[in-house]
């Protein structure tokens, strides 16, 4: 399978060398990737109900793809989410993701590979070496932040279970379970949630799998163990608490395009000439700051991505 080489990335996109170039060996040997990636996972409760029960992850820093603007606080990034499982309200998901029994956990690796099955969590993350990114996210709503993940590309975990020729896109889907998820008892969506790439979209080495953020695992209300983050792309596109990835022919139908087609295409990139039905994408507000600026075409990762959608009426695959 041909993976597209990423355009060029801008010098005010790199961190400093050094940084990135000081960097731990790779924790490919299974031993040591259990010990700093396997074990820290969860409190001994079972649920992340916490940052202080949150476990500390091993991973590199300074990498290329970080943005140099100043990160949001850890409050801001933990308190206002999105999250619908959990409820509609941007606290919700703090409030009652507490619940959420994120061990064991298991992934399904479906469809047109090689390699399918259902693998520990640990399983899927042993062979990766983790790194934080620092990130852009851009919601619909006009909000933006700016979060340190921490995670690997999904380029790597694509490549171990070899998709065959027939794999076009690539589907996420999110845990059901409404005992534990209350929004899921809502019909706000068809649950479980479901969002999907382009196989040239989820190779891109902008596209991570997270599972971290601020030095260590996952709270529940971001998406606690496994979530995908794009973020060229609104932040919907984002699905957390990932139970499966299949690898499809076709374009799958992912909930939001399902539930408001006119309002939310499935590509979801951040285009500021496109508006919402209902509001304005040319400018957003950075959460913690008062006065909102331009929005930037695909959410300023416009360098990296353009080429992936040369002579597409964006309009129109919005």
């Amino acid at each position: 399978m041909l993976v597209r080489k990423a355009p060029q990335i801008r010098a005010s996109e790199i961190t400093d060398e050094r940084l990135y170039f000081n960097r731990r060996e790779f924790l490919g040997r299974a031993s040591i990737a259990a010990a700093a990636v396997a074990a820290p996972w969860l409190s001994p409760s079972g649920t992340s109900a916490g940052f202080t029960d949150a476990q500390a992850l091993e991973f590199s820093t300074g990498s290329p793809f970080s943005t140099r603007e100043p990160r949001n606080s850890f409050e801001d990034v933990t308190s206002y989410n999105n999250f619908y499982e959990f409820g509609i309200e941007k606290g919700d998901p703090k409030r009652y993701a507490v619940g959420l029994k994120t061990r064991p956990w298991t992934v399904a690796l479906e469809g047109h590979i090689a390699k399918p099955g259902n693998y520990h969590l640990e399983d899927v993350l042993k062979p990766h070496a983790l790194e934080e990114r620092v990130y852009r996210l851009r919601c619909v709503e006009a909000w933006s932040m700016v979060v340190p993940w921490i995670g690997f590309p999904l380029a790597s975990l694509i490549g171990r279970v070899e998709p065959t020729s027939q794999a076009k896109f690539v589907e996420f889907t999110t845990l059901y379970r409404p005992s534990e998820m209350p929004g899921q008892r809502r019909d706000v969506l068809q649950w479980p949630y479901v969002e999907g790439l382009r196989m040239d979209e989820a190779l891109h080495p902008l596209t991570i799998l997270a599972v971290g953020l601020y030095g260590k695992t996952l709270l529940n209300q971001n998406g606690a163990p496994l979530r995908l983050v794009v973020p060229w792309k609104y932040g919907f596109k984002s699905i957390k608490s990932i139970v499966k990835i299949r690898f499809v022919e076709s374009e799958p139908a992912t909930s939001w395009s399902a539930s408001g087609p006119r309002e939310y295409g499935f590509y979801a990139n951040v285009n500021p000439d496109v508006d919402h039905p209902r509001w304005s994408q040319a400018r957003e507000r950075r959460i913690g700051e008062f006065f909102k600026h331009k929005t930037l075409p695909f959410n300023g990762y416009h360098d990296q991505v353009a080429g992936l959608y040369a002579g597409m009426d964006l309009r129109k695959f919005f």
